[in-house]
């Protein structure tokens, strides 16, 4: 059985202030939570007040990007090592908003995974298709393109640290989300490349998260499909009770 996963993609929202206070309602609901693994995501700015906020919970911390190198002259960047001194546990890699607004690539992805693994961060690996490419016919050929690009070159061992979050960009932050059935669909179909890449028992371990537009009301329908095992939220993780509800859901599931 894999353990579900929630995590929250606060995305450039919340001061630390701001995400202090919205750690804290989440901590007050979820402190004690151990049937879901509940991960908070916020800017940069508002890491080391939400990893002290949830300190002694069950809540832990990622980050929304890093980048692949140890130091050096990367204006702007932040490396592994850098969130692991937050305290960080997990970190997204590859949005589709890093991929369209900033240039992400397979190969970039590829490099950050590898080394969030060496500094001992869990990576959620995002894959997805436009609304373009569905209309075409290739949804397949693209995530087949993005998770063999994206996880080249891992161990079996290196998988079952890394989770992978399906997000059909044209869900994400539109209000449209895929049909349960859709997106069962393209997680078995990740679950069957992960097992040419590794192995099944390897695939098997492996969660999937769904990400495009899942909300309390259509959470346990996802959240009921075998190869669905979490949900990376957007919007609806800006929103202490939305999100709490989310994360009951799973926990229900």
């Amino acid at each position: 059985m894999r353990k579900k996963i929630i995590a929250g993609n606060w995305k450039m929202n919340k001061t630390a202030g701001e995400g202090e206070a919205l750690a804290n309602a989440v901590k007050r609901e979820l402190s004690a939570e151990t049937k879901v693994d509940v991960v908070l995501c916020p800017a940069f700015t508002a890491i080391s007040a939400v990893s002290q906020a949830v300190s002694g919970s069950q809540i832990a911390v990622g980050a929304q990007n890093m980048h692949w190198e140890a130091d050096g002259a990367y204006t702007g960047e932040i490396s592994a090592a850098m969130l692991r001194d937050l305290y960080c546990r997990y970190v997204i890699l590859g949005h589709s908003e890093r991929r369209q607004y900033f240039g992400e690539t397979d190969e970039s992805v590829n490099k950050k995974t590898h080394a969030a693994l060496a500094a001992g961060l869990k990576p959620i690996v995002c894959v997805g298709e436009t609304l373009e490419e569905r209309e075409a016919d290739q949804i397949e050929s693209v995530i087949t393109t993005q998770i063999n690009g994206g996880l080249a070159g891992l161990t079996s061992a290196q998988f079952k640290n890394v989770i992978i979050a399906y997000e059909p960009v044209w869900a994400i932050g539109t209000g449209k989300t895929a049909t349960p059935e859709q997106a069962q669909d393209v997680h078995a179909m990740i679950r069957g490349l992960l097992a040419k890449l590794s192995d099944k028992p390897t695939a098997d371990s492996v969660r999937i998260q769904y990400g495009g537009s899942m909300k309390p009301g259509n959470a346990a329908e996802l959240l009921s499909k075998p190869d669905i095992d979490g949900g990376l939220i957007g919007g609806a993780a800006l929103d202490a009770q939305s999100f709490i509800e989310i994360v009951k859901a799973a926990a229900d599931a």
